[in-house]
């Protein structure tokens, strides 16, 4: 089979939706800062994954303990689970076996910095309710509330997908060589792609929409995913320069490369249109899903 990569860089819009340790009533969003001084707040790899996989539908390997240790079982098989066939496993009960993640997710990277935004929250109602209660049986009524306070930042995000497109479905298992269908394989990615597409992630009450504004990749010889760290917002307006140059490497990378856009959104969309010839969203999604395809319908 041809070695080939699938990589698309992704641009979507959302607030507050990865947060990690809180020190005292503050609850902290992840974040990590810059030489200028920036901080930017992130959703990590493993949000993304997590949620990836359970929209997928694929959120059922079996799992077993060595010892302390969770891990997925050592009779989970990549033919009957595309979870640990596409982002790959680590076991350790009987004979010690790893397989690498055959898809590849950065961090998702708010390309808008953070300004330390607090959201001041109380349980004022509940109070309110508690007391009300009390009051009808005559009871003691409580005096204060809980205080909390949430870091916040609404900002677009960028990630980056790439997918070994040949070592797919590919494994060995208890002596066994594995090579699922490419059929099967088709259908894995193409249910990848399906569920980035429509993407969002439940967080504190909320479901933020990930689903891409901005999408632009392609299927390549090299699986390099070119135009990571390569997306860039500045005053609502997506940096066509660094796109363009990226582009400008080798012919290949130009003719192989597509993008997909939901228009009215930057400030630029002229100049996006001009510049990149972006499809709308359902068609980018269509094209990428049929070369998936016809990939491994000629493999």
């Amino acid at each position: 089979m041809e070695a080939k990569g699938l990589t698309l860089s992704i641009i979507f819009e959302a607030e507050s939706a990865n947060y990690g340790e809180g020190t005292g009533n503050v609850t902290s969003l992840k974040k990590i800062s810059r030489g200028n001084g920036e901080s930017y707040t992130y959703i990590s790899r493993q949000a993304l994954r997590y949620n990836i996989v359970n929209q997928m539908g694929e959120y059922n390997t079996p799992l077993e303990l060595d010892g302390s240790v969770l891990q997925f079982s050592p009779e989970a098989s990549i033919k009957d689970y595309p979870e640990i066939d596409l982002f790959g496993y680590m076991k350790t009960i009987k004979d010690s076996k790893t397989r690498s993640a055959k898809v590849r997710l950065s961090h998702a990277i708010a390309l808008e910095s953070f300004n330390y935004d607090l959201d001041f929250l109380t349980n004022k109602g509940l109070l309110d309710r508690y007391n009300e209660q009390q009051e009808k049986k005559k009871e003691k009524l409580k005096k204060g509330g809980n205080i909390a306070q949430s870091e916040i930042h609404k900002s677009y995000y960028s990630y980056t997908i790439t997918v070994d497109l040949d070592k797919i479905g590919k494994d060995s298992n208890n002596d066994e060589e594995i090579n699922i269908e490419n059929k099967e394989k088709s259908k894995r990615i193409i249910n990848l792609l399906e569920t980035v597409k429509f993407l969002y992630r439940d967080i504190k009450g909320r479901r933020e929409n990930l689903s891409p504004l901005f999408c632009i990749g392609g299927i390549y010889n090299r699986k390099n995913p070119f135009f990571e760290n390569r997306l860039k917002i500045e005053n609502n307006c997506l940096k066509i320069e660094p796109i363009l140059d990226v582009m400008k490497m080798d012919k290949a990378i130009e003719n192989k490369t597509s993008a997909g856009i939901i228009m009215g959104i930057f400030d630029n969309d002229e100049e996006i249109d001009q510049n990149l010839k972006p499809d709308n969203m359902a068609d980018f999604f269509k094209d990428i899903k049929e070369d998936i395809k016809k990939y491994y319908e000629q493999n």
